[in-house]
C-alpha cells in the first residue's frame, strides 16, 4: 500500500490539484476524488512531510510483520478518512496523505494489540490519540503550523484515526473468528 501511495504522489506531480482533490461538493458526483486527494501535495515540503510519515509507516507495518489483510483495511481506510470530511463543509478543497498515514499508523497499532503486543500497542495509540486530540479537529478547518509553508486540516487526521482503527479491527477480528472456526472444524474432525 505504500508503494501504491508513493507512486500515485508521484504521479500527480505537475497536475492540477483541483483536478483531483478533495472537494465535498463533488463528493457524490466524483467519487474517485476519495482516493485522489491523497496524491495532491500543495508545495515540496508537503510532499517531503507526507512522503516521510508513508516511509515511516511502511517501516512500522515490516517491523510489525503486518499480515496482507491490514494491506486490505489500509485501502479500506483510504477513502473513508477523506469521506469523514465531509463533516467539516466548509473545508472546500484538501490534499494530502496525512490522515491515510494516520489510518496506516492506526492500523498497525491495532495489530501489534492482536498479535500480543498490548503495551507497544496501546502507547503507539495513546500517542496517536493525545496528538490528533492537540490539534482540535472540532475547531477550525485549517491550522497555519509554524514551519510548515501550506495550511493543514486537522479533522482528516482524526478521521484517518477512526477510519484506520475501524478497518483493522475489522479485519483482525475476522481473522480472528475464521482461525477459530478452523480451529473447531480441526477439532471436531479429531
Amino acid at each position: 500500500m505504500a508503494a501504491v501511495l508513493a507512486l500515485g504522489c508521484a504521479l500527480a506531480q505537475g497536475r492540477p490539484a483541483g483536478a483531483i482533490d478533495w472537494q465535498p461538493t463533488l463528493a457524490f458526483s466524483q467519487p474517485w476524488r476519495a482516493f485522489s486527494a491523497a496524491f495532491v501535495h500543495y508545495s515540496a515540503l508537503h510532499l517531503a512531510g507526507n512522503a516521510t510519515g508513508l516511509a515511516l509507516v511502511a517501516a512500522l507495518g515490516a517491523a510489525a510483520r503486518a499480515p496482507w489483510r491490514l494491506a486490505l483495511a489500509w485501502l479500506a481506510a483510504w477513502p473513508l478518512t477523506q469521506l469523514g470530511l465531509l463533516m467539516q463543509p466548509e473545508l472546500a478543497h484538501y490534499g494530502g496523505l496525512s490522515g491515510v498515514v494516520h489510518a496506516g499508523v492506526a492500523i498497525v497499532c491495532v495489530h501489534l494489540l492482536f498479535a500480543g503486543h498490548r503495551w507497544l500497542g496501546g502507547a503507539m495509540l495513546a500517542g496517536v490519540l493525545l496528538k490528533v486530540l492537540s490539534e482540535t479537529p472540532w475547531g477550525a478547518p485549517l491550522r497555519h503550523p509554524s514551519g510548515w509553508d501550506i495550511a493543514v486540516a486537522p479533522l482528516v487526521h482524526a478521521t484517518g484515526l477512526v477510519a484506520g482503527t475501524s478497518c483493522a479491527l475489522l479485519a483482525e477480528g475476522s481473522a480472528r473468528r475464521r482461525r477459530g472456526r478452523l480451529i473447531g472444524s480441526e477439532c471436531t474432525r479429531g
